[in-house]
């Protein structure tokens, strides 16, 4: 049995979660709302608005999506003993890891393609100049954003015996990694830890830099860049080489493969009993 069977089985037991289906049709709803109150009564609106709040609300609305979709595609099985019934076909333990992580991909990405879709709609509608091209980029990079973190419970979800572990682990990453960044805890900890006790004296741009590694939330927000216009809104006109959209989206794709790998190692060596 292959990567793919082991994605088929689970698409079929995944389809049936209500709360993933309703998370991710919450999203769908967050993206019309914002596409209509950008219009602000106006006669020629301007779409980026809509796009840059709507980047704001998928910083620490999809992470949950992700989240709540995939953490417990391994952990939980573990739990209830299926996941030995899974092995026995014969499955090698890779192919149970990439089959859920493909399977969780697919959700999260239809998700979030017909979320862009009905928004890009709506906006050929009500909009004179809908930006296509915007739209296609900050598809691509939500898309990826939201993989990140899907690797991330896929491999917390590998690493741990049990359901309340695999939250437990879910939940410590969205609130270290997300939650803190967005309210503002992780740049100050960065610069107090790298300035105040290790006396590195590291610029704003490096803390940044430090945080979009550390944060794949910082590095989405830091990769729009690559969609919105230089200086628009609070996007500086130039960026050192380490803060270019580019550079954002090879931490994100670390942020991709990183957590995946060490929880198939992980997976690979541990007893099921």
């Amino acid at each position: 049995m292959s990567t793919l069977a082991v994605a088929k089985k689970d698409f079929l037991d995944v389809r049936r979660a209500k709360l993933v289906w309703f998370v991710g049709a919450l999203y769908i709803v967050f993206m019309a709302l914002l596409v209509f109150v950008a219009q602000d009564g106006r006669s020629d609106p301007n779409i980026l608005n809509a796009l840059w709040n709507l980047t704001a609300v998928g910083a620490m609305f999809i992470p949950l999506i992700a989240l709540v979709t995939a953490y417990l595609a391994i952990a939980g099985e573990r739990e209830s003993g299926a996941i030995k019934y899974m092995l026995s076909i014969p499955n090698a333990r890779r192919d149970v890891v990439l089959g859920k992580f493909l399977t969780r991909t697919t959700v999260v990405s239809a998700s979030i393609i017909v979320a862009f879709l009905i928004g890009g709609a709506l906006t050929l509608l009500w909009y004179p100049d809908p930006k296509l091209d915007v739209f296609g980029i900050m598809t691509a990079l939500t898309i990826l954003y939201a993989l990140t973190y899907v690797a991330v419970a896929i491999g917390i979800s590998a690493a741990t015996a049990s359901r309340s572990r695999a939250m437990g682990g879910s939940i410590a990453f969205f609130f270290l990694t997300n939650v803190l960044n967005v309210l503002g805890p992780l740049q100050l900890a960065i610069d107090y830890v790298a300035n105040d006790l290790a006396g590195l004296e590291i610029s704003a741009n490096q803390i940044m830099f430090v945080q979009s590694v550390v944060s794949p939330t910082a590095a989405y927000v830091n990769a729009t860049g690559l969609a919105f216009p230089d200086g628009f809104n609070s996007i500086p006109q130039e960026l050192p080489w380490f803060l270019q959209g580019e550079t954002m989206l090879v931490i994100l794709l670390g942020w991709l493969v990183v957590p995946l790998a060490l929880g198939i190692w992980q997976f690979e060596r541990v007893d099921l009993g």
